[in-house]
């Protein structure tokens, strides 16, 4: 492995948030917030593979999310439609496999259906791995992991941190290296929670729709710089 290898991260995850704030700010309504930050996030995804990260997770709605007014959910599903389904190709053509982690509960067949379908067209491809994740929660998903052990009938004392993860959303998916948060928020709001548990953390002040390629660049710069010690 090269030096410059060796001091990337292997997995990022982007908490996306400032939708909405971008918006007000901008005196667009609540969707044009939620339509450039879908743009961005295909920019910066493609850009952070192309860094040479392997993995990248995005938390783009939450079990929370449904709480919210109903049209502006309705938007963001259409969003989340469109990118397991018009933009597969996309995917495809910067060989990009996708994963979609979370639960199906409340989501309508129509989704879930497209995303079974985008996972399968994506899943040979090599140049790394889009997580989004959708309709999830990171204490949920500990949950649900732990469901399934019990289910498999594995006694008390033979579960421990090893299980838990090979029983986890897409286990394959590697401990998050690096979570960036956008719009000045500085919490975790239930993401990766498990993947989390050493994490470097990065807050930014801007927008998830102001975010660049440069930007990519510039937290890419700043990994490389952190020591990480893992309690050690």
């Amino acid at each position: 492995m090269s030096d410059e290898a060796a001091l990337l991260p292997k997995h990022v995850g982007y908490i996306v948030d400032g939708n909405r704030r971008w918006a007000k700010k901008h005196g667009l309504p609540v969707y044009e917030g939620h339509l450039a930050g879908y743009n961005a996030l295909k920019d910066i995804a493609i850009a952070t593979l192309q860094s040479g990260v392997k993995y990248i997770s995005a938390y783009v709605f939450s079990t929370e999310n449904w709480k919210r007014d109903s049209d502006e959910v309705r938007r963001l599903l259409s969003l989340v439609l469109r990118l397991v389904s018009s933009d597969v190709p996309m995917f495809n053509e910067y060989n990009v496999r996708l994963k979609v982690l979370g639960s199906r509960d409340g989501v309508s067949p129509k989704i879930i259906k497209a995303i079974e379908k985008a996972e399968l067209a994506t899943a040979g491809n090599t140049g790394g791995e889009f997580a989004l994740c959708f309709n999830y929660g990171g204490q949920l998903e500990i949950v649900e992991a732990v469901k399934k052990i019990v289910q498999s009938g594995v006694k008390a004392e033979d579960i421990d941190e090893a299980l838990i993860g090979q029983n986890i959303y897409a286990p394959e998916m590697p401990p998050v290296d690096l979570i960036v948060r956008t719009s000045g928020e500085q919490r975790l709001s239930n993401f990766m929670l498990w993947r989390s548990a050493y994490s470097e953390l990065l807050f930014l002040d801007k927008p998830w729709p102001d975010m660049t390629n440069d930007d990519v660049a510039a937290i890419m710069k700043e990994y490389s710089r952190r020591q990480r010690r893992f309690g050690g």
